[in-house]
């Protein structure tokens, strides 16, 4: 695995130190405008703006988002010209953010807290900082001579819908032909200073279950002469998940969890319309396609002797995100360069939905967890208004994102 020397290392963190207020304010800009998925305007605005002053060229697409890029110091001008998506035979490595919010007001308390009803509960804000910081000190290491490979920044709108904005970005050629892809996704549970790794699968896939019983509904001393519909639900709710996992591979890390039931409007009748709705989640990318299969034919199973209809709909979410072993090697090895040998610590597998497995359907790459707790602190839980991220994480995120995308690909990679 390369290094990068340390007088360079050091030069790396030189830079990201002078950034670092100018990245702390830009950050509590954009955590206090939180916008919503494929609404992130001035988001994309602000970011655009700030990296053409960087003397970068910038691709702004369709409706938000944006792509930005940094040629290899061989073919550096100083100039925003664009990359060639065509050339396949140059080193190139894409680091992605993602700027969407949550529609959860906020209730952290802190200063530059949001105001219209959304929240920046994922750190989208971070990440988003993070790669733009990363950019900036990948530009300055350009124009040195000190950057191996073409780089492209790829700030996504989407991220927190299924079946998530990063199918838009790569159908758009955000994808460099042959690219490392890179990511950082903050982590409240892990200290401000860690970085989380791991190989393989490192979030699950995730899809949208809904199931609609009809019957014809009756009195409740009279559960004979109809469908009995609340009871039908309860076996669907109860016996669809083990059933489930008693026909795939326990390996595969396949969940079904429901999230919302609805049925009736009185204790004495029985109901002639129901709903439960939940998360189908897998870790395994194989058994992706089979545990959806599987759903609907054990719904229709189940419900079967009930006499009551049932219907039932899958919405594709997103595949697991499955970090490639060198590649998370390398971003490893460079967060352990930049940010001290203690940096780096065995990530846990998540059963939560990321759309960066997208990315790494289409390219190697890895997406790593950045602490983001106050040594000593509170934990907090992703999505709720009341979390706080240390802000000592940017620097961190910065040096690691900026150290992957300057070490020199070895040549079976490029």
């Amino acid at each position: 695995m390369p290094h990068l020397p340390e007088e360079l290392l050091e030069d790396i963190r030189s830079r990201v130190g002078a950034l670092e207020a100018e990245l702390i304010d830009f950050r509590r800009d954009m955590h206090a405008n939180p916008e919503l998925s494929r609404g992130e305007r001035r988001a994309t605005a602000k970011v655009a703006d700030r990296l053409r002053a960087a003397g970068l060229h910038v691709h702004l697409l369709p409706e938000t988002g944006l792509w930005v890029d940094i040629p290899a110091s061989d073919h550096f001008t100083g100039q925003p010209i664009p990359l060639d998506s065509s050339d396949d035979s140059r080193p190139r490595i894409v680091l992605r953010a993602d700027l969407d919010a949550l529609p959860v007001p906020e209730t952290s308390g802190v200063e530059f807290a949001s105001t219209n009803g959304f929240a920046h509960a994922c750190g989208h804000d971070i990440h988003t900082t993070v790669v733009l910081g990363a950019g900036l000190v990948l530009a300055e290491l350009a124009a040195e001579g000190n950057l191996p490979s073409d780089v492209r920044l790829v700030f996504q709108p989407a991220e927190e819908v299924h079946p998530g904005g990063a199918i838009d970005v790569i159908e758009h050629g955000a994808l460099l032909p042959g690219a490392k892809v890179y990511a950082v996704h903050c982590e409240p549970k892990l200290d401000v200073g860690k970085v989380g790794t791991r190989v393989g699968p490192l979030t699950s896939a995730s899809d949208s279950v809904t199931v609609t019983l009809n019957s014809r509904g009756g009195h409740t001393s009279r559960p004979h002469l109809t469908g009995d519909l609340v009871h039908a639900l309860g076996l669907i709710i109860t016996q669809t998940p083990a059933l489930l996992a008693r026909r795939v591979d326990p390996r595969a890390g396949v969940n079904l969890t429901w999230g919302r039931v609805s049925a009736g409007t009185a204790d004495n009748a029985i109901p002639a319309r129901g709903v439960v709705s939940g998360t189908l989640r897998c870790l395994d990318a194989n058994a992706w396609d089979e545990a959806g299969r599987l759903v609907g034919e054990i719904i229709d199973h189940v419900a079967a002797p009930t006499g009551v209809k049932a219907e039932w709909t899958i919405t594709r979410g997103v595949p697991p995100v499955v970090n490639t072993e060198h590649e998370t090697a390398r971003i490893g090895a460079a967060a352990r360069d930049a940010n001290g040998p203690r940096a780096v610590i065995l990530s846990e597998q998540s059963l939560g939905g990321e759309d960066f497995g997208w990315y790494l359907m289409e390219r190697a790459g890895s997406m790593i967890r950045l602490g983001t707790r106050t040594v000593g602190g509170r934990s907090y839980d992703l999505h709720q208004g009341d979390i706080v991220f240390d802000e000592d994480a940017i620097v961190v995120g910065v040096r690691t994102l900026a150290t992957v995308a300057a070490m020199p690909l070895e040549e079976d990679e490029s």
